[in-house]
């Protein structure tokens, strides 16, 4: 079972012909109003990459992830819209609170001719998520926990000490980027990042974090948590913790994106549902990857969340990760 806590949004998605710079406005056409939050976007790509397919990738556990979303939304008409696709995904939102005073979250999301992006997030009730509405039941061995920092990031870390002590697995990723504690980093299984997101985390550590690969690779070795950074149109890389093994990399699959919104969430979505079905890895990195690049052909992060068969379908497009 995978239990997300995390933040619940919706998204403003206004596509634009470039990025404004500081000070500057830009014109859009239109807007479109998508369900979003890193962590009901998680939950939604663990729920459609976990989705039983007639096409079975070899050696691949269970058929389907049981996820549930533990967040916030408020009392206004956003957050019917916030969680529409998490309920049509089946997805168990039975420990998701309303809020009486503030709004649900909102994220303002210009994308360009490119598919590159801006995001401006404002928390909303996802300032009031609170890691008590996760209860000890859901915090056995057989409960992946998976988390982003939308959210308190004080609630964050009780929760994963409260994991960590009842036997759970632990999957944090570090977006958007700030200050985590070495104990935290510590109880986690595996920690995920971007390229930006591992320097701030390395740095914040004391950690060498010349690079991307360098930064993770040191946080792994430090913390002793396996270390997966994303790369972007270079792949990902994936740094074990405490094997004592060499890295494991992989390339992106060859796509043109239209919007790389989800991308980030798609992948990391990917990977809990394979790690939580018994994957290793490298076949959880695989999958992860492919997710990671079908997500940039859509526009929007949840309409962009790709479901198993199509996962299943381009697993042969991407060249399975290697040792570095």
């Amino acid at each position: 079972m995978i239990v997300v806590f995390g933040s619940i949004n919706i998204d403003i998605v206004v596509p634009v012909a470039a990025l404004p710079r500081p000070g500057e406005t830009v014109l859009g056409p239109g807007y479109r109003l998508v369900p979003g939050g890193k962590g009901a976007n998680q939950a939604l790509a663990a729920a459609r990459a976990g989705l039983p397919s007639p096409e079975r990738s070899p050696g691949f556990a269970q058929a389907g992830a049981s996820v549930r979303m533990v967040g916030r939304v408020g009392r206004d008409p956003f957050a019917a819209l916030a969680l529409a696709e998490l309920v049509a995904a089946r997805v168990d939102l039975s420990a998701v609170e309303r809020d009486d005073e503030r709004p649900t979250g909102c994220a303002l999301i210009p994308v360009d001719r490119d598919g590159q992006n801006l995001i401006v997030v404002a928390a909303g009730a996802n300032g009031g998520a609170a890691q008590r509405q996760v209860a000890d039941a859901l915090l056995g061995p057989e409960t992946l926990l998976l988390l982003q920092m939308e959210v308190p990031a004080d609630e964050n870390w009780t929760l994963i000490a409260r994991a960590r002590a009842r036997g759970a697995r632990v999957l944090l990723n570090a977006a958007p980027a700030a200050a985590i504690p070495r104990a935290v980093l510590a109880a986690l299984d595996w920690l995920v990042v971007n390229e930006s997101e591992a320097v701030a985390v390395a740095g914040g550590l004391g950690l060498p974090a010349a690079s991307a690969d360098s930064a993770a690779a040191a946080i792994a070795a430090a913390a002793g948590v396996t270390t997966i950074v994303t790369l972007g149109s270079a792949g990902a890389a994936a740094f074990p913790g405490k094997s004592g093994q060499g890295a494991w990399r992989i390339g992106a699959l060859p796509i043109v994106p239209v919007d790389t919104t989800g991308a980030g969430d798609a992948f990391v979505g990917a990977l809990a549902a394979a790690l939580d079905a018994g994957a290793g890895l490298p076949a959880a990195l695989h999958r992860a990857g492919v997710a990671g690049g079908l997500a940039c052909l859509t526009v929007g992060a949840q309409p962009s969340l790709p479901e198993r068969a199509a996962i299943d379908r381009r697993l042969a497009d991407l060249p399975p990760p290697r040792r570095a």
